[in-house]
């Protein structure tokens, strides 16, 4: 998928050490021990929300590699409305659109707290730091358009 426009900046290629490092930071979240499939709806969630063709295409692909289905990838933006998510799923995906779209008015404490129900303090700390990964992947993907 091209998106390259005019006056771009190749960031990667202007700060490599950068990206070096935020791949590293991917690396440490991984061992967290967050199951690989729920990262990805995670990441694809805030994608979606934020526009990120790139990283939408990106992990639609790794979601599919990993064995996700197809059925829960066609409805991740309505998985509020249906069935197939599971309350650990439907917890993180709460809170990657809460930390995403940063709304003055949700409850993080409370999402927390659900998300304490069906994760252990470590693995919330790396939901969080993956939903503030996506979201600086999206916005270095799409000051490039």
């Amino acid at each position: 998928m091209d998106m390259k426009t005019e006056n771009q900046v190749d960031l990667e290629q202007e700060l490599p050490r950068v990206f070096e490092l935020l791949h590293e930071v991917h690396e440490e979240i991984a061992k967290t021990g967050i199951d690989s499939r729920l990262c990805h709806m995670v990441m694809l969630r805030a994608s979606q929300i934020n526009g990120c063709a790139f990283c939408i295409a990106y992990h639609l692909k790794d979601a599919r590699q990993e064995g996700e289905s197809q059925e829960k990838l066609d409805l991740l933006s309505a998985w509020q409305h249906v069935d197939l998510f599971t309350e650990g799923e439907k917890a993180a995906l709460e809170y990657t659109e809460a930390l995403t779209r940063l709304d003055r008015t949700d409850e993080h404490s409370r999402i927390r707290g659900v998300l304490l129900m069906h994760f252990n303090a470590k693995e919330v700390a790396g939901l969080t730091s993956i939903i503030g990964m996506i979201n600086i992947w999206n916005r270095l993907q799409i000051s490039t358009y």
